[in-house]
């Protein structure tokens, strides 16, 4: 639940599941509980070759029941479309007779130009037309764009679970020490941790962000821990981080755990380090400072192994260059 809360947090994050939402309610909505429903609809509203096969019908009639004004009420409802119509019948009049479609024509007083001598011919298949095509694309493309949306938000609330390639990666006891050096917690007489990870920042990195899924030995899911921007100094680009979030959640706890690292310059400034002990408890950062995330069944080790301060116009000591930071977790006995 914490990690849904802290994703809903971000705007971007927010925006996708929102047009996933308003997409599948405007489909149902749509396809299910208000879809569109023809009522006492015209002639004009048929598609063209349903309209010629009307016209033929009340040729077809007219030629049995000799009532030219019921005739001439039926042609006149194709309104504007008669003539062309009626053009199409004389093209390709099916099993209708020329001399029906002449007497027809007479009686109504169309000017739709007559083809005596016409005969019938097999009737080809009708083109299909646009209204037909769209009532299948619609469904297909509101699918497509689900599909497309769905990749997109998995990408963005999943991005980083997986650990990164070389600093980010998970350390087991048999793997390969990254260039930047672990800590050996057994030469202190420690337990081996079960995870060890590294984070590292450079200024420039706007979207630091970095999350590690907490696994045992077995590849049994424990929890999560990471660190990410909490505080920025200044305007412009690139950001100017001057504070750290550094969390632990545990699957069988109710809390997220979080502490933040500061800058010297925040650390010592009365009033933001107490508006940012609102997110956690304030940890001045320094080479080699530990600090300690405990939870109900997990408890996390956070090292400076590496750390800088940017130079210029700010304060002294306001903001970081570089930061690498050692996650090293241990289940609680």
């Amino acid at each position: 639940m914490d990690t849904i809360r802290e994703q809903l947090n971000k705007p971007l994050v927010v925006g996708i599941a929102a047009l996933i939402l308003g997409l599948l309610l405007g489909v149902f909505y749509a396809w299910v509980i208000s879809p569109v429903e023809w009522t006492d609809a015209d002639i004009t509203g048929l598609r063209e070759d349903l309209q010629v096969d009307y016209l033929r019908m009340a040729i077809d009639s007219y030629a049995y029941n000799k009532d030219a004004a019921l005739a001439t009420q039926r042609y006149s409802e194709l309104g504007q479309n008669g003539e062309q119509v009626l053009s199409e019948v004389v093209a390709n009049p099916s099993s209708v007779r020329p001399e029906d479609i002449t007497a027809f024509t007479v009686a109504v007083g169309a000017s739709a130009p007559l083809m005596p001598g016409v005969t019938a011919e097999p009737e080809g298949e009708q083109p299909t037309t646009g209204s037909g095509l769209s009532r299948v694309l619609l469904p297909l493309l509101c699918v497509v764009v689900l599909v497309i949306v769905a990749g997109l938000a998995f990408m963005f609330f999943f991005r980083g679970r997986s650990g990164r390639p070389s600093m980010g990666a998970p350390r087991s006891p048999a793997g390969q020490a990254p260039e930047t050096e672990w800590t050996d917690y057994t030469s202190a007489g420690e337990e081996l941790p079960m995870v060890q990870f590294m984070a590292s920042y450079k200024l420039g990195d706007d979207l630091f962000d970095d999350s590690f899924s907490v696994d045992s030995p077995a590849g049994e899911f424990l929890g999560e821990c990471g660190v990410g921007i909490s505080e920025t100094i200044g305007v412009g680009e690139p950001k100017r981080v001057t504070a750290y979030e550094v969390w632990l959640f545990d699957k069988n706890d109710i809390q997220t755990v979080t502490k933040v690292l500061m800058s010297a310059h925040t650390f010592l400034d009365q009033s933001a380090r107490q508006r940012l002990a609102a997110k956690g408890e304030p940890v001045l950062a320094e080479p080699g400072t530990e600090s300690v995330l405990e939870t109900q069944t997990l408890r996390l080790v956070a090292r400076v192994v590496d750390m800088g301060y940017g130079e210029g116009a700010l304060p002294e000591q306001s903001y970081f260059d570089r930061l690498i930071l050692e996650l090293a977790v241990w289940p609680k006995v």
